[in-house]
């Protein structure tokens, strides 16, 4: 197995780094109080967060309609390919920034290898559009 690539911590570099791109498909954030159909829909979601008031699944928009979940707002996911570090600070912050200028909502979803942003489908070409100039911005 390949070693991670080197996380990258400083501010500007995460920014300038982040190189936004779409991921195919439509999601839906979703929560159900069930535990046990929370796992048998886990291996189809994105991610999934337990809280106290429930567990949410962001699903793919078809698995959601097929669960009878609420499909009103189907967001598109922008992956930021930079690799950055759990501990770095400033990039949620620069690209929730630069969204809400425009006033466009975002969710942000960190994983170990990339950072994702979650914003309305029909914003989905203007969010991309706006973090890739804040990219080359710096």
């Amino acid at each position: 197995m390949a070693a991670p690539p080197d996380r990258v911590h400083d501010t500007g570099a995460m920014i300038a780094g982040m190189s936004p791109h779409p991921t195919p498909g439509l999601w839906v954030f979703c929560t159900l109080p069930d535990r046990a159909r929370a796992a048998a829909l886990a291996p189809l979601a994105a991610a999934w967060v337990v809280e106290e008031d429930g567990i949410t699944l962001i699903l793919p928009l078809d698995v959601a309609q097929a669960q009878g979940f609420d499909t009103a707002l189907p967001m598109a996911r922008i992956t930021l390919q930079v690799p950055s570090a759990l501990d770095g600070v400033g990039l949620t912050a620069a690209v929730a920034g630069a969204l809400a200028e425009a006033g466009i909502p975002c969710n942000m979803v960190a994983g170990w290898h990339h950072d994702h942003v979650y914003v309305p489908a029909d914003r989905r070409d203007q969010a991309l559009a706006l973090l890739q100039a804040r990219a080359a911005a710096g």
